[in-house]
């Protein structure tokens, strides 16, 4: 359970607002959250001896090289080749927006078992705590779980709390592609959730993924759970600013043009994670077709116009979500600006009818979660709209065939 499913102390983050040219002053004197990390970090490692490395008698490509680069090299090795770079710089290729998904997967699952036999020694560790060997236990547990051979880890950064990308469906061949953007507190160990399932990016996406294959039976669909940035956590400076969002909007739109494909892609953006998708809109792919907000505490704009895409703006908000009741504002830094529901805003405003609060817009058999699915299959006619239903589907026309009745 994480602070932004639960009805938090609204007063806490008005607070925040009445107080923000004190925050921002913080902010720039260098006051921050600090998590805890460990002293190496094994993602910049693994880069950092990609970058001096070779095959073959030759140089690698820099490690943030085009995606289409990047394809191109990968495509020029042999298969003995590509798994001695697996093998040699697993984090690197794992996490290496143009390598091949099957190889993107095959080298974070060597990356998965290497940072499960760290996390297993330092489970037996007398300098840590007893509640950092329950950490260590806990860390250990969770990437077993990520290597099961099923599962199709897209990216892996085990360093401090940990960052995680996992795909369902056939992404190569895939007709349609969506990705679910969470908000706070997410990390490698709220990455799912065996407890309240579907308010975790895995259990999202599993239920997006089903829905749309319910949705759309001859469409070939894949859902990424991304969770690959560094989210606020908790409730504070972090979630009420959009610095978390900012660097993660970067790592979003780098995802974005190492897909596979030219198939349209949605996204899916929760609460705060819309944040960051509004950050991300001016520098989207136009291959980008929807971004579709759900719980969001704003965009960081004013009107839909001014997010720079030409990608369909959709928003929804249970009646029940708390986040209605959070300032739409921005002052100092603080706050994310006007409510995506509102006329005013100008999205496209979606039915969310029997979601679950804040943290159930994924929950299977919700309306909220079979308008994420239309949208994701493309059956733009099906979806079901809050109120004004023409102003909500003007000027679409189906991209897919057609969903639910």
């Amino acid at each position: 359970m994480t602070s932004f499913d639960t009805s938090p102390q609204l007063n806490v983050w008005r607070a925040l607002l009445a107080l923000a040219v004190v925050f921002v002053m913080l902010a720039t004197t260098g006051w921050t959250a600090l998590r805890h990390h460990r002293s190496t970090a094994p993602l910049q490692a693994s880069l950092s001896a990609w970058e001096h490395g070779s095959i073959a008698g030759h140089r690698l490509p820099a490690a943030d090289s085009s995606p289409t680069r990047l394809a191109r090299f990968f495509a020029s090795l042999t298969d003995a080749q590509r798994t001695t770079l697996v093998d040699r710089y697993s984090l690197a290729v794992g996490n290496m927006n143009g390598a091949p998904v099957e190889l993107r997967y095959r080298a974070n699952r060597v990356a998965l078992d290497d940072a499960r036999k760290v996390e297993r020694k330092r489970m037996h560790d007398k300098g840590l705590t007893p509640e950092g060997q329950r950490e260590a236990g806990r860390r250990m547990h969770r990437f077993e779980a990520m290597m099961h051979p099923d599962r199709h880890i897209l990216a892996f950064d085990p360093d401090g709390s940990g960052r995680a990308a996992e795909v369902f469906g056939d992404l190569t061949r895939a007709e349609r592609i969506s990705v679910v953007v969470p908000g706070v507190d997410t990390d490698l160990l709220t990455f799912q959730r065996t407890n309240r399932k579907y308010t975790a990016p895995v259990g999202m996406a599993e239920s997006l993924y089903a829905a749309e294959r319910e949705a759309g039976p001859t469409t070939r669909t894949a859902v990424i759970a991304w969770a690959d940035y560094t989210a606020p956590n908790g409730l504070g400076i972090d979630s009420a600013t959009a610095m978390r969002a900012q660097s993660g909007a970067v790592r979003l739109n780098a995802l974005l043009r190492g897909l596979p494909g030219s198939s349209p892609v949605s996204l899916f953006c929760h609460s705060y994670g819309s944040v960051l998708c509004g950050l991300a809109a001016p520098e989207l792919p136009r291959r980008v077709a929807d971004i579709a907000v759900a719980g969001s505490p704003g965009m960081r704009v004013a009107k839909a116009s001014q997010l720079g895409t030409s990608a369909n703006v959709w928003a929804m908000r249970d009646a029940d979500d708390w986040v209605q009741d959070v300032p739409y504002l921005e002052v100092g830094g603080l706050g994310h600006g006007e409510d995506p529901v509102s006329s005013a805003f100008g999205a496209r405003v979606l039915s969310a009818w029997d979601a679950k609060g804040h943290g159930g817009y994924f929950e299977p058999g919700t309306e909220s979660v079979a308008n994420f699915a239309e949208i994701g299959v493309g059956a733009y006619h099906a979806v079901r709209c809050a109120q004004d239903a023409e102003a909500c589907r003007a000027g679409l026309s189906d991209t897919a065939p057609a969903g639910r009745a």
